[in-house]
């Protein structure tokens, strides 16, 4: 939101806390539903309108792209296989066969990285953007009070965490329709599911990624509250993600390991199963809780304690 947006939208607010008698009117009518959902929908025009964002998502679209290239290439003489030697994910050897394994390969490479820093950059950039741009405090008097913007700035977060992950998964899945065949899926057990359950799984393994990545944008939101610069909170949330992401490879750490953000991102692919094997997809759902939760609490506190000075 630029600044003379947030100074207009005081302005309107003030002119109508003028005609408006008592007092009691006057709160019920700041703190009413309507007014939180005009907060999220401007936050929300304001994020996927910057040009920062639409890269981001330009990127993101782009890495199925790549893979389903990458994949035709290899496999142009008809060899199949997923690697020079038929190697890599169980996912990648399947694509030839089937185009939808591409929405399910591309999460696959998108999630240790590229997701995670889209989301770390949007979150990182919630509060230290604003006071940088010097409108948080026009944010504040306008009057959206500060557990509320918290709550619509990480509202913001999630939904485009949700919308990344989508681009993703469209991305591919229409690579995947043009370059590949598609049909009934065979899954990792090995049993043979129909192309319309196989899609069904597709969208959930998509709404599974989104929400392995709500830890994310509460550590990026805590970030956020500590700094006014917006660049440092965005390199501070993404060196986070890169340093856990490297502990959690390193075999030492084992006995830590459960207990990273990170550590059960790639549990989704047991939605491909036949059951589906959910002991890991629960871990990975109640850790991310965790930390939303632990993060949550600690921007909330630190954010309602901050002294607001741009």
């Amino acid at each position: 939101m630029s600044q003379a947006e947030v100074i207009q939208q005081g302005e309107v607010i003030q002119q109508g806390e003028v005609t408006r008698q008592g007092g009691a009117l006057d709160g019920a009518w700041k703190t009413s539903p309507l007014w939180t959902l005009g907060l999220f929908r401007s936050e929300l025009l304001t994020t996927f309108r910057r040009w920062r964002t639409l890269a981001l998502l330009a990127v993101l679209a782009a890495v199925p792209i790549l893979v389903g290239i990458a994949v035709k290439i290899e496999t142009g003489d008809g060899s199949g296989g997923g690697g020079p030697q038929g190697g890599g994910p169980a996912f990648i050897s399947q694509i030839t066969n089937n185009g939808l394994f591409l929405v399910f390969t591309a999460l696959a490479a998108t999630l240790p990285f590229f997701l995670p820093m889209a989301i770390g950059v949007i979150a990182g950039d919630a509060i230290a953007g604003e006071a940088n741009a010097g409108t948080l405090r026009y944010l504040l008097v306008a009057p959206a009070g500060r557990t509320r913007l918290l709550l619509t700035k990480y509202a913001t977060t999630m939904a485009f965490c949700l919308v990344a992950t989508l681009v993703v998964a469209v991305s591919a899945f229409a690579v995947g329709a043009l370059l590949f065949p598609l049909g009934d899926l065979t899954t990792i057990s090995g049993t043979r599911i129909s192309f319309a359950e196989g899609l069904g799984r597709a969208l959930l393994i998509a709404l599974v990624v989104a929400l392995s990545l709500i830890g994310v944008a509460a550590l990026g939101l805590f970030v956020s509250t500590l700094t006014n610069s917006g660049i440092a909170a965005m390199a501070t949330t993404v060196g986070l993600l890169i340093t856990v992401q490297i502990l959690d490879q390193i075999p030492q750490l084992h006995a830590l390991q459960p207990y990273f953000f990170s550590h059960y991102w790639l549990s989704f692919a047991d939605l491909m199963r036949d059951p589906v094997y959910w002991d890991d997809l629960v871990k990975n759902l109640g850790i991310q809780g965790l930390y939303a939760a632990v993060f949550g609490s600690a921007a909330w506190a630190r954010f309602t304690a901050k002294d607001i000075t741009a």
